[in-house]
């Protein structure tokens, strides 16, 4: 029997490679997105094609007060269990304190740290009640760890929702279930030739040389699911290429060497006037 994974926000960006790695590896999926149809569908028909496994979307505003509800029920009807939840869904607003309005308060908290919570409280139940020995894993932030301006409401968020995770974990781990988070940083979601060159001059900075891509992640977040994690609950994976490793200095001009690029060894000197 396949095993069962539900994803939300799985239309694009880290989302979208989330469901397609789980698909490859044998589950049936099921997502939710928010007024995405096109790409959506065109996930669904990918995976019919390439995978064995069936996949599922709906459009559901995970903000409103009944929408985590109904989306729950959307993965309990299509797939009838669910063995992993993969609270993925959020956005970025970044503005300084002193712009912002209680509309985008209330969204943001809304979205990023309410729905996942009722998600779980929801998909966890069903779990318990068949069963299963599941996996719940959200994807947090590094700038849940580093602080940014204009980034008190989201990075917060984000804090909090590792912070609860480690609870979360507490609370279900004398069922068998673990849960877990993914800290992404700095990964290209988008592809356009802007994008494209801020990534590019960004990546530079990183220690591995390189910007995420969703693909890092969507891997991260199915390894911790799989059974070769199974003694690995109330953590966070940072998947972010050291970006925000501490001691590593931040690039103050172009001429500068940036994060990754390691100190001269004097005897690189010596070997030079040895040769």
């Amino acid at each position: 029997m396949s095993r069962k994974c539900f994803v939300t926000g799985g239309s694009t960006g880290i989302g979208r490679a989330i469901v397609e790695q789980f698909a490859r590896e044998g589950y049936d999926v099921a997502f939710v997105h928010l007024d995405d149809d096109e790409n959506a569908a065109s996930l669904v028909r990918q995976v019919g094609l390439q995978h064995l496994g069936q996949c599922f979307a709906k459009s559901i505003d995970l903000s409103t007060d009944d929408g985590p509800m109904q989306a729950a029920e959307f993965a309990r009807q299509r797939l009838g269990r669910v063995d992993v939840l993969v609270n993925n869904a959020g956005v970025t607003r970044l503005e300084s304190v002193l712009d912002l309005t209680e509309s985008t308060l209330q969204y943001l908290f809304a979205l990023n740290y309410r729905a996942p919570l009722i998600l779980t409280r929801e998909i966890a139940s069903c779990m318990i009640a068949d069963d299963i020995r599941g996996s719940v894993i959200f994807t947090a932030s590094t700038r849940g760890y580093r602080a940014y301006p204009g980034d008190a409401v989201y990075g917060g968020l984000k804090a909090a929702l590792i912070r609860s995770a480690e609870s979360l974990a507490l609370d279900l781990a004398p069922h068998g279930i673990r849960v877990n988070c993914v800290a992404p940083g700095a990964i290209q979601v988008r592809n356009s030739p802007s994008h494209a060159l801020f990534y590019k001059k960004l990546g530079a900075r990183i220690p591995l040389q390189r910007a995420g891509r969703p693909l890092d992640v969507a891997r991260a977040v199915v390894w911790l699911a799989s059974d070769e994690a199974g003694y690995i609950t109330g953590t966070t994976l940072k998947v972010d290429g050291g970006l925000i490793l501490p001691g590593m200095p931040e690039r103050t001009s172009d001429a500068d060497a940036g994060w990754g690029t390691p100190m001269r060894n004097p005897r690189d000197d010596q070997s030079k006037e040895d040769k």
